[in-house]
């Protein structure tokens, strides 16, 4: 089943939805956007190291995504706005790494694969990277789901509880970086954050509860991933771009059908 390319492309992009759609909630319910988008673009300096010391794409990514989490932890609050923060390191990142690319002698690489994704290349030994990745979010989000979700609504409530908000913003850290460096092959580095936080504002006026909210956000990822595969492969556009423009269509469709509801 896995020599067919469609296939393994269908699987990658399953999977990626899987673990980006619930983790979304928490960025939309934190407003992280922006932290997601520059963990996203800082990926490209992941990609430049791991080409140059030889290592796995994978690898280089979550390393750069995790320290510029940790630097921006350090450094906030210290005459800097976070979005300032954010805006510096995560530009800087993605310039240094497209400059860091053109100085590696016999390396041939698409920028463009890293930037939009190139889902329907994705091997075997990918598809078990996207996948292994999206069960240690799953499983990091599942393990600590209540205290997570209770310093995102409350930290001094999380504090009385004795759950250390910052502790939960670090797992909540590494999953995102988790995400970023398996969806990189997927949709790239510059459509990471669509898939974050497209599905969970798309569910989020129909959703009751938080864990009905995670749900269907992954249901709605997974769904636009497969759609978005498939549309790309008739209409012979960009799979990485056509794959957002399908979330974003059911994004429209849910607002319209949430202000009808509200109308009626």
């Amino acid at each position: 089943m896995l020599d067919d390319f469609m296939t393994r492309a269908a699987l990658a992009g399953i999977g990626t939805g899987l673990a980006a759609a619930p983790l979304g909630c928490f960025v939309v319910w934190r407003r992280m956007a922006y932290f997601g988008d520059a963990t996203a673009h800082a990926a490209i300096l992941g990609v430049a190291l791991s080409l140059a010391l030889s290592l796995p794409v994978f690898v280089g990514t979550l390393v750069v995504a995790l320290t510029m989490a940790t630097i921006v932890a350090v450094i906030s609050g210290r005459g800097y706005a976070m979005d300032t923060l954010l805006g510096v390191m995560a530009h800087s990142a993605l310039a240094f790494g497209l400059v860091g690319v053109t100085f590696l002698d016999g390396v041939r690489i698409d920028l463009m694969a890293y930037l939009f994704g190139d889902i329907l290349s994705v091997s075997r030994a990918d598809l078990g990277v996207v996948w292994g990745g999206a069960l240690l979010v799953l499983a990091l989000i599942g393990w600590r789901w209540s205290a997570l979700l209770t310093s995102t609504l409350n930290p001094d409530l999380a504090r009385a509880a004795g759950i250390d908000p910052k502790r939960e913003q670090l797992v909540l850290t590494l999953a995102l970086a988790v995400v970023v460096a398996v969806a990189i092959k997927v949709v790239g580095v510059l459509l990471i954050t669509a898939l974050l936080i497209i599905p969970a504002a798309t569910v989020r006026p129909f959703a009751a509860t938080p864990e009905r909210m995670g749900v269907m956000a992954a249901l709605v990822a997974m769904v636009s991933a497969w759609a978005g595969l498939h549309a790309s492969y008739a209409l012979d556009t960009p799979t990485g771009p056509t794959i957002v423009c399908v979330t974003a269509l059911l994004f429209s469709l849910s607002t319209v059908a949430s202000s009808l509801r509200r109308s009626a």
